[in-house]
């Protein structure tokens, strides 16, 4: 370190006031004499994990696991709940006047942001055990191997990422975005001073917006949650002739998501999904094989046209650890300068302090072990397969971990069920080579994809907290601890409620949660086990679309995960990400655009929250057996779509538009 910074962080020279806003240089990257002070003073101490921290932390966890489950099984897409959570955290700490609340606040959002990334590694993955139960009844699984899967994988994925938080959070300063580690510091970094007062509120009206709208649409049906072409005569003409069909969902959480991943990558992503869908289905509905031109588009889409995306996201991934392989390299340098005694003088310093290398060593090892006990006696009982699993989920989880934290850090999306899909693909034919096939070898397969995809979700999630409290100044070693904490409670929520979302709607037949995750995971994993026709070609097709598109500078992995992701789900992604466009570029005034743009990401934040949130609560209304039948003739649900639609879509212009300086 120089020794202009030695002197900087010195606790006798200290004595200047905390800044209220971030510093000019936090977002681009530094000269080389400049050195980034974060909000925080480094040489000082502040409350971070007391009793109120911890506590907020952890309700916070369980209400946001809760709410992303639902969410993420319904449309196949996990919100990140760190923005959401910053907010209340910040709008909580205002209004109980604690003094110097920003390090509380910053771990109230660390912990509590357990909740999507654990969501996202259950979900993707262990609902395709029920779907695959409905077919195979010998099939069980309980709330333990939910339980454990998660909290082992998530476990994993904390100490396989900390020897990579300084080369991403503070050695690639300025030179990756972290759209979303950006906006959670900006609301954090806003209860600092007297600026942004109304965010709080903002927040709650957009919740209640987004909540009520979808809770109606949910409990009520008073107007269509998908309007589809189909729905009409001249639609189903067109299907008929050409299997050309087009779908949005109208929901007020999915056209949240798609303003905060903005218009590029929802164009990417929903591109992907047309080529499926106006490309592919058509081509093979017309000029295909027999069986297939009298298949409707969504059976094409689901048995065969998704299966090419598949491939795809898997060589997506192989293509992301090759490019990651100087990350992985610098990490292990980085371990083997502390085992021989050689510290960093920047890492004793309070805001660069993680869990020492070796104690990181010791709990990997730990949970290592527990890992294997978790295989043998949970789940394969057989000590040999045992091992040969947990060879797989080891070297998986951390090679794909550098790969999982520079999509976050890039794009703010974790293409973590694409990784998956890879390691059962993988994992699968290993199993049948050592005689682990069958309805055991499905539920072995779900059970450690569960870990691995649980292992990449929490390492590129936790990448996200890490740089929030680098930019703020927070201390890495107190995040580190207390994000066990949350990946427990976490994980216990996420078994729980999947429990109870499958007696509720159930994962398969008429009206039931779509889950296309997982329900992608079931497709792959059964010819797999049960002795079917794989489709290599198919997938094999999709490997050498990624090359092509990675070849052409297109980022395959988003593609292709629209690809098997359905044309309704992303269709409302570039509906949001087009409304992001145009309100970056509604004033000639740069400022007004960026004050425009950070308002819509916070009403988006508020629509995400409050319509998971609410579908949560319509889960729990059918639940206890209400049900209400809409008498309102189908094509009149369409129009009545379109219009909720519009006026949903003009609040958030409108809203995002007052801002005028």
């Amino acid at each position: 370190m120089s020794k202009k910074l030695d002197n900087a962080f010195e606790p006798e020279v200290a004595t200047d006031v905390d800044p209220v806003e971030l510093p000019e240089n936090a977002f681009r990257e530094l000269a080389a004499d400049e050195e980034y002070r974060p909000l925080m003073h480094p040489a000082r101490d502040y409350k971070e994990a007391t009793p109120y921290s911890v506590g907020m932390g952890l309700i916070l966890a369980v209400i946001f696991s809760a709410a992303a489950a639902y969410l993420g099984l319904k449309v196949g897409q996990v919100f990140e709940a760190a923005i959401p959570i910053a907010i209340i955290a910040v709008g909580l700490s205002g209004a109980l006047r604690l003094k110097n609340p920003l390090g509380q606040n910053v771990l109230i959002q660390s912990i509590g942001a357990c909740s999507g990334v654990i969501v996202a590694g259950a979900i993707f993955t262990l609902p395709a055990i029920y779907i695959l139960q409905a077919k195979y009844p010998e099939i069980t699984t309980d709330f333990m191997q939910i339980f454990l899967s998660s909290l082992l994988g998530g476990v994993l994925g904390i100490l396989f990422f900390i020897p990579f938080r300084r080369y991403f959070v503070k050695d690639m300063h300025g030179k990756y975005p972290f759209p979303e580690a950006t906006a959670t510091t900006q609301v954090l970094a806003s209860g600092q001073g007297s600026q942004n007062k109304g965010q709080a509120l903002t927040l709650v009206v957009a919740s209640l917006i987004g909540g009520v709208y979808d809770y109606v649409v949910a409990t009520f049906g008073w107007w269509a949650e998908t309007v589809s072409t189909t729905a009409f005569s001249w639609g189903q003409t067109v299907v008929a002739k050409t299997k050309l069909v087009l779908s949005c969902n109208v929901g007020a959480a999915l056209l949240g998501l798609g303003y905060i991943i903005g218009l590029k990558y929802a164009f990417i992503i929903t591109a992907g999904s047309l080529f499926v869908w106006w490309v592919l289905i058509p081509l093979m509905g017309t000029y295909g094989s027999a069986e297939i031109v009298a298949m409707e588009p969504q059976q094409i889409f689901s048995d065969y046209a998704r299966m090419i995306g598949i491939g795809g996201i898997a060589m997506a991934g192989v293509l992301g650890i090759i490019k990651s392989r100087g990350i992985i390299k610098q990490a292990f340098g980085l371990a083997r300068s502390e085992f021989k005694g050689s510290v960093d003088k920047a890492a004793t310093v309070r805001w660069q302090m993680d869990i020492s290398m070796k104690h990181i060593l010791v709990f990997t090892v730990i949970s290592l072990i527990a890992v294997f006990l978790f295989f043998q006696f949970g789940v394969i009982h057989n000590w040999f397969q045992a091992a040969v699993a947990w060879v797989v989920v080891t070297v998986i989880a951390f090679l794909f971990t550098t790969v999982a934290a520079n999509a976050i850090a890039i794009v703010g999306s974790n293409p973590v069920s694409g990784m998956t899909l890879m390691t059962l693909i993988i994992a699968s034919a290993i199993f049948v080579a050592i005689g682990l096939d069958g309805t055991s070898g499905i539920v072995a397969s779900m059970v450690i994809g569960g870990v691995v995809c649980t292992a990449l979700s929490m390492a590129g999630g936790f990448v996200t907290d890490l740089k929030v409290g680098y930019w703020l100044g927070s201390t890495p070693k107190t995040q580190e601890k207390w994000k066990f904490l949350g990946t427990l409670v976490s994980a216990a929520t996420v078994g729980g409620v999947m429990m109870v979302l499958n007696e509720v709607y159930g994962f398969t037949g008429d009206n039931a949660l779509v889950a296309p995750q997982a329900n992608a995971m079931a497709k792959v994993i059964e010819p797999l086990m049960m002795g079917g026709d794989t489709p290599w070609i198919l997938y094999m097709v999709g490997v050498i679309l990624a090359l092509l598109l990675n070849w052409l500078g297109v980022p395959a992995l988003a593609f292709c995960l629209g690809m098997f992701i359905p044309l309704s789900l992303n269709t409302p992604l570039l509906v949001g990400g087009a409304i992001a466009w145009f309100v970056g570029r509604s004033s000639k005034d740069k400022a007004v655009c960026a004050a425009r743009r950070d308002r819509g990401t916070l009403i988006s934040s508020g629509l995400i929250a409050g319509g998971a949130l609410f579908g949560v609560f319509a889960a729990l209304t059918r639940f206890l057996g209400f049900e209400y039948v809409c008498g309102i003739p189908a094509v009149n649900l369409q129009i009545y779509g379109c219009i909720a639609y519009v006026l949903l879509i003009a609040y958030l212009l409108i809203d995002t538009c007052r801002v005028k300086k």
